[in-house]
């Protein structure tokens, strides 16, 4: 499935271009989409790219071109210092630090050059990186089937993850199929995987849509000594597994950013993240203080962070080119996984992250607190003082309240 939109390039050297409007493919893969006959027996990738032009995507420093780099994402987070004014991305280059034990990242299908391109990655943009530090693991005991939404997933997920915590271990597990039973015995592979490494993180970014019983699988993401992180999806209104009160709900932002300066101008909702209130899951503990918003039941999202593809990141997927540009509730997701994981905490449960996250925000601590833009069903959702259904408490700001 494709749809096009337009992308103002200025001042593109690579081609001499002066200030032009180029009209550009992006792709929704066939992963990305959930049909009826799949709830709560598929799930989906939340994942969508640009289609490579002839002359795009160009690496930074390129004049005119804007998208995010693991420099401008610890600038315009906060997570680097110095920082440099505007955090344009053909300008900065600290990139985020540490890290330690493991993050796991599940997927589903393979991603056959997952440890060469996660090298390619790093080198390009100064990352350190050790090959005894990635594992790919096959949940089902062999390599599974190929998917290309899947692999770009995949690529997606463990370049950002790693990008944001260089220093973790990252465990790649691939389930045998998108199979919701398939995919939680590898979200029991990475479970084990991640506490025998002394704790840390299991992220997931695919999505399906609510369905009665779904808590029935709530008791896959409570191994201890793990912080479960998945996302909120890409079109409005709640999904699953991001309701469950054992995960962090990972939603999603549009980075504004000047476009003759490449300065970073104000982080608001992203209008497709999804968002809003479970109709199955009840209020954990602590939403307690925003019950008057969500009632008695689960409100999601918890924090947001960049998903716009139209202010995307870059990733490296050799078998299908080279670089591109990607965006989608699968990029904030891995980079909150990275961050918390940085943070270094390492709660006991995901519980005890949210507890921390939801008391850091009203206080101010470690949270911007976004209050533009639209999102939900018809755009009736508002970000709002405080948290709400579009962005959750807001997005992170340095590794406080983590």
């Amino acid at each position: 499935m494709k749809r096009l939109i337009l992308l103002s390039l200025f001042g593109l050297s690579i081609m001499s271009l002066t200030t032009a409007a180029y009209a550009q493919e992006v792709v929704v893969p066939s992963s990305s989409i959930q049909r009826p006959e799949d709830v709560g027996q598929r799930f989906h990738t939340n994942v969508r790219w640009l289609a490579q032009p002839p002359f795009a995507p160009a690496l930074p420093p390129v004049s005119g071109l804007f998208y995010e780099t693991p420099a401008s994402l610890g600038c315009i987070y906060k997570l680097v210092s110095p920082r440099v004014p505007g955090c344009n991305p053909n300008i900065v280059t600290v990139n985020p630090t540490g890290g330690s034990k493991a993050i796991a990242i599940v997927d589903a299908y393979d991603a056959p050059y997952a440890a060469s391109d996660l090298q390619t990655f790093s080198t390009q943009f100064g990352l350190p990186f050790s090959p005894s530090q990635f594992q790919v693991v096959y949940a089902s005991g062999s390599p599974p089937a190929y998917d290309a939404g899947w692999e770009m997933e995949e690529l997606l997920d463990i370049e950002w993850a790693h990008a944001m915590a260089p220093n973790a271990t990252i465990y790649l597990v691939e389930a045998a199929s998108n199979l919701t039973t398939d995919l939680m015995t590898a979200v029991g592979v990475a479970g084990t995987l991640v506490a025998a490494a002394g704790g840390g993180e299991v992220s997931m970014s695919w999505s399906g849509s609510e369905f009665f019983g779904e808590d029935s699988y709530d008791s896959n993401f409570q191994t201890p000594g793990i912080v479960y992180f998945a996302a909120t999806g890409d079109s409005p209104g709640t999904s699953y597994l991001s309701t469950s009160p054992y995960i962090v709900a990972v939603g999603g932002t549009t980075l504004r950013t000047n476009a003759v300066t490449g300065n970073f101008e104000q982080e608001v909702a992203w209008v497709d993240a999804g968002g809003g209130l479970s109709p199955v899951e009840p209020r954990p503990s602590y939403q307690n203080g925003i019950k008057g918003k969500v009632g008695n039941y689960r409100g999601v999202p918890d924090i947001s962070a960049i998903a716009d593809l139209n202010t995307g990141v870059y990733v490296y997927n050799s078998n299908q080119g080279g670089w591109f540009i990607v965006g989608g509730t699968s990029v904030a997701t891995p980079v909150l996984a990275g961050i918390v994981n940085k943070a270094g905490h390492f709660y006991q449960s995901t519980f005890t992250e949210l507890k921390k996250v939801y008391s850091a925000a009203l206080l101010s601590i470690g949270y911007f607190d976004i209050t533009y833009g639209f999102c939900g069903p018809y755009m009736g959702n508002r970000p709002r003082t405080g948290w709400d259904f579009c962005t959750g408490v807001g997005s992170p700001r340095t590794y406080g309240g983590k």
